[in-house]
């Protein structure tokens, strides 16, 4: 049971973490591209994870033989096009709404996915949970959907697919003795290696300068080395949807930032949406803390 509420609050602190992006590139320097942004993050991130590896105990030598493995490519893809999906979202569409529609639709994306690949078909309590969200995040959006942005929500949402994608890949190599920095280390750096070509194309000199400096290693270090290695120790413990239900802490976050640190508005409506958003968040967390570890094994799919 404590392996349990460990696994829950290890998820939850990444996504707090991975809730204070989309606020961290709309602080830094205006000249920075969101997909040069993305794309460094992925890079620093690997970057740093390499560094940590033998302070944690974990070889470099084992990363060829992860990249062997289709579902470290599944991962390394995915978080690559993560990046410019995110960060595209953010800039078109705003913090709030951008992380709302790209972390909220991920719970979905991971229930159905994880239920597919690794047979852990949707429990009633998640569904309850995910569709409490999923409204929460309907009536959060509510009076930006028909604003004229279906490409910055379509981002969004590539976004959201990207994560599901990478959290059930992870998953499944995870329940197979990967460790929880091996990983995303070898999935950022094969990742970061496949976006060098795009990156030559951008702008880059908003890099050196303090602003932007410090954007760089906050959203490397930060929100993507450190919080994937926290997330990937709690998914080790969860199924792909109850944990992506928990990410919802990422919204939640990046709703209260966008509106206290941005000034971005926060209507009555969309405000009873962020709250529906962590009604899901709670019900799920409470729901997975009172599973044993044998209630959260893959049940066979009839």
């Amino acid at each position: 049971m404590a392996g349990i509420r460990v696994s829950i609050l290890l998820v939850v602190v990444s996504g707090v973490l991975f809730g204070t992006a989309g606020t961290a590139q709309s602080l830094g320097p205006a000249a920075a591209p969101p997909v040069a942004v993305g794309i460094l993050r992925i890079q620093v991130g690997a970057l740093a994870l390499l560094a940590a590896m033998p302070l944690l105990g974990a070889r470099r030598g084992r990363l060829p033989v992860l990249w062997r493995r289709p579902q470290i490519v599944v991962t390394a893809v995915a978080a690559a096009l993560y990046q410019p999906f995110f960060f595209g979202a953010v800039s078109s569409v705003g913090v709030a709404l951008g992380t709302l529609v790209a972390v909220g639709s991920e719970p979905v994306f991971a229930g159905l996915l994880g239920w597919a690949a690794l047979r852990h078909r949707p429990t009633p309590a998640w569904l309850l949970a995910t569709a409490i969200a999923v409204a929460g995040l309907a009536l959060r959006s509510a009076d930006r959907l028909g604003g004229g942005e279906p490409v910055g929500l379509a981002l969004a949402l590539g976004a959201g697919l990207c994560s599901a994608c990478y959290t059930v890949a992870a998953k499944h190599q995870l329940d197979r003795g990967a460790t929880a920095i091996e990983v995303p280390a070898a999935s950022f750096v094969l990742g970061g290696a496949l976006l060098i070509p795009l990156l030559l194309g951008q702008p880059l000199g908003w890099v050196g300068t303090p602003n932007g400096l410090a954007l760089v290693l906050y959203l490397g270090v930060a929100t993507m080395a450190v919080a994937n290695v926290l997330l990937a120790r709690g998914i080790h413990g969860l199924p792909p949807g109850p944990a992506a239900t928990l990410m919802l802490t990422d919204p939640v976050v990046a709703t209260v930032l966008g509106v206290a640190v941005l000034g971005e508005a926060l209507t009555a409506a969309a405000a009873a949406g962020v709250a529906l958003v962590l009604l899901g968040l709670v019900l799920q967390g409470l729901a997975v803390a009172r599973s044993t570890p044998e209630d959260l094994e893959p049940a066979p799919v009839l």
